[in-house]
């Protein structure tokens, strides 16, 4: 059995109490979380409720709980990086883990911008450390036979803010375009946004997020016609399972370059956000750092 650490910013969210067991199972028992480190105790409350409640799985891990992020790196065989809405800890969370060479995980979103992200791939570089991070929605079944150079155009849609959720339509569009973006532009209204992004080959796509809910929904040009796709497949089962796969073999299936190009499109819509209507440029990252 390998033994795997937690490091987050606060233990008591919803990825911290559904991993656990979710690892347990789709490993067979051959992977297993064993400790835990919180920066701090906790960011929400829950009116009448007790957290133990809320969050059974952290309360189940009290006894794991680690004083500091060394105590859980040096007694895990490998590592997760959690602090999924809070991406600007991760710099921070990030530098012990990504140094110590052991298979890291960091999840989504991986940094704010490109800058911040060229700078902890370049810490995992220089110390030997396989990592990766990725949204769920990468691994979802109905994206797994569309090849990138059949795509023409992407729009997607998805549900709440672009701070926190843009990654989930990021991850498909820039994996289904495969392509380095150049340009986007934001444009707003009630509740709802759209970004578009312009490609350096000339294709365009777009991702929409609705404040008031929706389903992932992606229409995809393609050469052969255009598909409607709306995910219904078990995305985070199939997640758990690409982790669990790197756990165990150290393979990267999610290529540095792309979460480059995801972080720096996230980044310029969010200078776009202050400019609505007007194109902003999009970074291109150091060539040591795409890799």
């Amino acid at each position: 059995m390998q033994t795997i650490g937690f490091i987050d910013y606060f233990l008591d969210e919803w990825h911290a109490n559904n991993y656990p067991e979710w690892i347990k199972q789709a490993s067979g028992g051959e992977l297993q979380v064993a400790y835990a480190y919180g920066k701090i105790d906790s960011s929400v409350s829950f009116e009448g409720m007790a957290l133990s409640q809320v969050y059974p799985a952290y309360y189940q891990m009290i006894d794991l709980v680690c004083g500091t992020q060394e105590e859980v790196v040096e007694k895990s065989d490998c590592l997760l990086v959690l602090s999924p809405d809070n991406c600007e800890m991760h710099e921070e969370l990030c530098q012990i883990p990504l140094r110590s060479g052991k298979r890291t995980y960091v999840d989504k979103t991986f940094a704010p911008d490109l800058a911040a992200a060229e700078r902890l791939f370049a810490i995992a570089r220089q110390s030997g450390t396989p990592c990766y991070s990725t949204s769920a929605l990468r691994f979802a079944a109905e994206y797994r036979d569309i090849r990138p150079d059949e795509v023409t155009a992407v729009s997607c849609w998805g549900p709440n803010d672009f701070d926190t959720y843009s990654v989930h339509q990021l991850e498909p569009l820039m994996m289904l375009m495969g392509a380095e973006p150049a340009r986007v532009m934001w444009l707003d209204g009630e509740k709802w946004m759209s970004l578009a992004v312009q490609f350096r080959d000339g294709r365009c796509a777009t991702l929409s997020c609705f404040a008031g809910g929706s389903p992932f929904v992606t229409n995809v040009s393609l050469r052969s016609g255009n598909r409607l796709i709306t995910v219904e497949s078990d995305f985070f089962a199939a997640f758990i399972e690409e982790l669990c796969r790197f756990y165990q073999t150290g393979e990267v299936r999610v290529p540095h370059r792309e979460t480059l190009a995801i972080m720096a499109v996230r980044g310029a819509g969010l200078l776009a956000a202050k400019t609505p209507g007007v194109w902003v440029d999009v970074p291109s990252p150091a060539a040591a750092t795409a890799l």
